[in-house]
C-alpha cells in the first residue's frame, strides 16, 4: 500500500480540529483507490451475499476515521494507518451480518481443541489424519468441517479467540496499527511467534494470501493443489493458531 503522496498526505493535521470538509474531500479522492483494493481483495473470501458497493461504503467511513484520528507522532504513514482502519471497517459491517450456523463455529472449536489435544500429546504439528481420528471422523468429514468454516465469519483483532481470523491479517503483514496498551501489543507479539511457527506450507498460504494478495486460485497455482484445497489449508490454519492462543492470558 505505497504510495508517492500517501506520506506526506496527513503531515500538517494531527488533531481532529486541524481536519476540515475540505481535508476529508481531499482524503477521500486521493484515497478512493485503495478503499476499492481492499474491498476486492477482501470479497474474495465472501459468499455471494456480500456486495462490493457495501464493502466500499463501510471502507470509506473507515477513511474518514482515520482521517480525523490519526496521529504523525506514532510513526507509522498515514496510509498505512488508512488500511488497517478501512479493513476494520469492512470487517465490523460483515460481522455484524454473520450467515454461518452455529454449528460451524461449534465444529470448528472442536478442530481446534483437537489440535490442541494432539499437539500437547505429541510435540509436534498435528496432522490431517491425526485430527480426523482425533474427531472419530474420516479425512473427507474432516476437509468438509475446514471447507465450511472458510469465510464463514470475520472479526476483529481482539476475536481471535472466537475462532475468526481477521487478526491474522494484521499480523501476517506485520502491519502497526492502532493497538494501544500493553496488553494488545503482547498478544500481537504472541500471535506473531504463532504464525511463524505453522508448519511451513500453511504458513506459506498465509503469506501469500495476506502479504502478497494472491487471490485462491492463484495460490492453488503456485503451491500446486487445488483452489478448495488452499482454502481447506487457510482454515487449518486459523484453527491451529486459535489453539496455540488458547492459553494465552
Amino acid at each position: 500500500m505505497s504510495s508517492a503522496t500517501g506520506a506526506s498526505a496527513y503531515d500538517n493535521a494531527q488533531t481532529d480540529s486541524d481536519v476540515t470538509d475540505e481535508y476529508l474531500n481531499e482524503i477521500v479522492d486521493r484515497y478512493a483507490p485503495l478503499v476499492k483494493r481492499i474491498a476486492h481483495h477482501l470479497l474474495l473470501r465472501m459468499p455471494a451475499s456480500v456486495q462490493i458497493d457495501d464493502l466500499i461504503q463501510s471502507g470509506m467511513i473507515g477513511l474518514l476515521e482515520a482521517a480525523k484520528k490519526y496521529d504523525v507522532s506514532k510513526g507509522a504513514s498515514f496510509e498505512t494507518y488508512a488500511g488497517i482502519r478501512i479493513r476494520g471497517s469492512m470487517l465490523d459491517e460483515v460481522r455484524k451480518g454473520d450467515w454461518a450456523p452455529r454449528s460451524v463455529h461449534r465444529k470448528s472449536r472442536k478442530v481446534a481443541e483437537a489440535i490442541k489435544a494432539i499437539e500437547a500429546r505429541t510435540g509436534k504439528d498435528a496432522k490431517d489424519q491425526e485430527i480426523a481420528k482425533e474427531l472419530d471422523i474420516d479425512l473427507n468429514a474432516y476437509y468438509a468441517i475446514l471447507q465450511d468454516a472458510t469465510g464463514s465469519r470475520l472479526f476483529s483483532f481482539d476475536d481471535i479467540m472466537e475462532g475468526d481470523d481477521s487478526a491474522i491479517e494484521l499480523a501476517a503483514g506485520e502491519l502497526p496499527g492502532p493497538c494501544d496498551g500493553l496488553q494488545r501489543d503482547t498478544f500481537k507479539a504472541h500471535l506473531s511467534k504463532a504464525i511463524d511457527g505453522l508448519p511451513e506450507r500453511e504458513k506459506l498460504v498465509l503469506a501469500l494470501y495476506y502479504d502478497e494478495e494472491l487471490n485462491l486460485k492463484e495460490i492453488g497455482e503456485v503451491i500446486g493443489v487445488s483452489e478448495s484445497r488452499v482454502s481447506q489449508i487457510h482454515s487449518q490454519a486459523a484453527m491451529r493458531l486459535r489453539a496455540r492462543l488458547s492459553d494465552w492470558n
